[in-house]
């Protein structure tokens, strides 16, 4: 949680009722929210009525979308509902059957099919057309979400791509530009998303994760699933090299009398052996999409990014350069709260057109701003037109279906704030 751009309120908390990144068990999931919400509610002495949910790019699909609508003979001035009815007839020509949209990014609004600006409010036309990038998600997964948010007692307001908000903080404009890859490390799944133009130009995501590292310290030290993350968290190196066999710990095996005792090194090649496996399938895709020689290098984020080391096994591995990011606001600064933090700049860098195009959504679950803004106000988060927008669409959609059988199966985005962080939360907390 956030007020006029410093974070005011951040927790964390186990999450249960999910695997591999989706939704197993609506219930569980619920009491995870939950008890999230009620934390940071207490911590920030707020109360909490709805939520922006980031969604994992493993469920994002890209498809370019275009539409036009007629204004006035005679011309007529653009207002907020021809703004709407344009990106609706833009959404609805590319949204597919068992998918919902949740977010469109348009490349610009053409007015009378001649000059092509930002925000077409104000502005005296005939037709109005609009092309952009229309992001979709299963029906299916958005319902699941959406109904464990209820369940949890509050409202989802809209949906986020979660690897635009990481890259919104965890990347500069230059390696938002000219590229560079994002490999969140989380918890149930592993994924590389490679940013270019302010886009998502490729993603790759793999089943495996942080929760799996775990489970493979329980099996071999017989010891409780608990107990394993506790022992990855404080004793746990991802490069053994790093570790020493002179330093040891006790542990409480099933089936033994007594503790043992075991020397870093081994916990760290239990560790590093899963981390391999994982980066290997990684660097696969991004190897043959070319993608390892993005300027930017590696981004890396997510929970298990904090085993010492990481960042130089995924360096060597991958033949990249590679850094960790973590927030550095008060309160957040560890890798993990990055699409916390992303979703939260993300939304607070939106302009009254990007609130627009969201109603045109949402509908009236949104509750953003959307009047119009004065012409000194500059517009953030779009995306510019790119004369490879197909090519790119095919290519990570290509990518999408082929990661989903392996793994099981913007910044041309203008500087500008159209009011305070605190202006906007207060539209969900008190």
């Amino acid at each position: 949680m956030a007020d006029e751009g410093k974070v005011i309120g951040a927790v964390t908390t186990s999450s249960r009722g999910m695997r591999h990144g989706s939704i197993v068990d609506i219930e569980q999931t619920a009491a995870s929210i939950s008890h999230a919400l009620q934390e940071v509610a207490e911590k920030t002495n707020s109360n909490i009525y709805q939520v922006i949910t980031g969604i994992p790019v493993g469920l994002l699909q890209l498809e370019n979308a275009a539409g036009i609508v007629s204004i006035a003979d005679n011309g007529k001035e653009i207002g907020n509902a021809e703004v709407k009815r344009v990106v609706q007839a833009a959404i609805k020509s590319a949204v597919k059957d068992d998918r919902d949209p949740i977010a469109f990014l348009p490349s610009g609004f053409s007015i009378d099919g001649k000059n092509t600006v930002d925000d077409p409010r104000n502005m005296i036309a005939h037709s109005l057309a609009v092309r952009g990038v229309l992001l979709t998600a299963p029906s299916s997964e958005l319902h699941n979400i959406n109904r464990a948010i209820e369940r949890a007692g509050y409202k989802n307001s809209f949906f986020v791509p979660t690897p635009l908000a990481i890259a919104s903080v965890a990347l500069d404009e230059g390696e938002r530009t000219f590229g560079s890859i994002i490999l969140d490390l989380g918890g149930g799944t592993t994924t590389a998303t490679v940013i270019r133009d302010g886009q998502i130009q490729y993603a790759n995501v793999d089943a495996e994760g942080g929760t799996d590292i775990s489970n493979d310290i329980s099996v071999v030290l017989s010891v409780s699933k608990k107990d394993a993350e506790q022992l990855k968290l404080d004793y746990g190196f991802a490069d053994p090299k790093l570790a020493s066999k002179n330093d040891k710990f006790a542990i409480n095996s099933v089936g033994s009398e007594g503790q043992q005792m075991i020397d870093e090194v081994y916990l760290s090649e239990i560790i590093n052996a899963r981390i391999m496996q994982i980066l290997n399938r990684i660097g696969k895709g991004l190897a043959r999409t070319n993608s390892l020689k993005v300027p930017g290098g590696i981004i890396i984020t997510g929970g298990t990014s904090l085993l010492q080391g990481i960042d130089g096994i995924v360096a060597n591995t991958l033949n990249i350069k590679a850094r960790i990011y973590q927030p550095d606001q008060m309160g957040m600064r560890n890798p993990s709260y990055a699409a916390a933090y992303g979703i939260a700049n993300y939304v607070y860098r939106m302009s009254d057109i990007d609130f627009l195009v969201t109603n045109s959504i949402y509908g009236n679950s949104f509750s953003g701003k959307v009047e119009p803004t004065s012409s000194e106000n500059n517009k953030n988060l779009k995306r510019t037109e790119s004369s490879n927008e197909t090519r790119t669409e095919e290519a990570y959609n290509n990518s999408n279906v082929a990661r989903k059988s392996e793994s099981s199966k913007v910044e041309n985005k203008k500087e500008s704030k159209t009011g305070s962080l605190k202006d906007f939360f207060k539209k969900f907390f008190d």
